[in-house]
């Protein structure tokens, strides 16, 4: 008879890859817009400034994914394998990716390829249209129609500047 507590060791619990995908999307989006709207307000307007809010905010994605994916790796609460913590750190790609857009228009304004200020705006507006996407690929994913998956991107995008606008005024 076999001791249960020797069992072998379970695989690392990955998460659906759908799940993974709107989390990290959602996440990345008000992320980028509260701290683009905060740096904003403290007249970060220049081409170097810019540059520095885009360099910012992709140090704190990375290290938000990592602070996301060593959460999961302890929460689990499982035996681990050996790489099981960097599969867990893997999983939150879509928390950076989800912010390399803005990283992206930060990065331009400051080498010059658009006008500083007032990028904020572009960006808030882009990181709208990312919630919204995200609302109606994941309503579509859930078989709802189409035009109930417009409504729920509207409703997903409208609850992002409420999340925005709110972290925006605490800061």
């Amino acid at each position: 008879m076999a001791d249960s507590t020797a069992a072998a060791v379970e695989p690392h619990r990955r998460h659906d890859t759908h799940e993974a995908i709107l989390f990290g999307g959602v996440y990345g989006a008000v992320l980028a817009s509260s701290m683009v709207a905060a740096l904003s307000q403290y007249g970060h307007s220049s081409a170097a400034g810019r540059r520095y809010d885009a360099i910012w905010l992709l140090v704190t994605a990375l290290a938000s994914a990592l602070a996301h994916g060593y959460a999961h790796y302890i929460a689990e609460r499982a035996p681990h394998r050996r790489w099981d913590v960097l599969r867990a750190l893997v999983d939150e790609w879509p928390l950076v990716t989800a912010v390399l857009p803005t990283v992206f228009l930060l990065a331009g304004a400051g080498w010059g390829w658009w006008p500083p200020n007032g990028v904020q705006y572009r960006v808030f507006v882009l990181n709208i249209a990312i919630l919204f996407a995200l609302g109606v690929v994941t309503a579509r994913w859930s078989a709802r129609s189409w035009p109930r998956a417009v409504l729920i991107g509207l409703i997903d995008a409208v609850l992002g500047v409420v999340v925005v606008v709110a972290n925006a005024l605490i800061k």
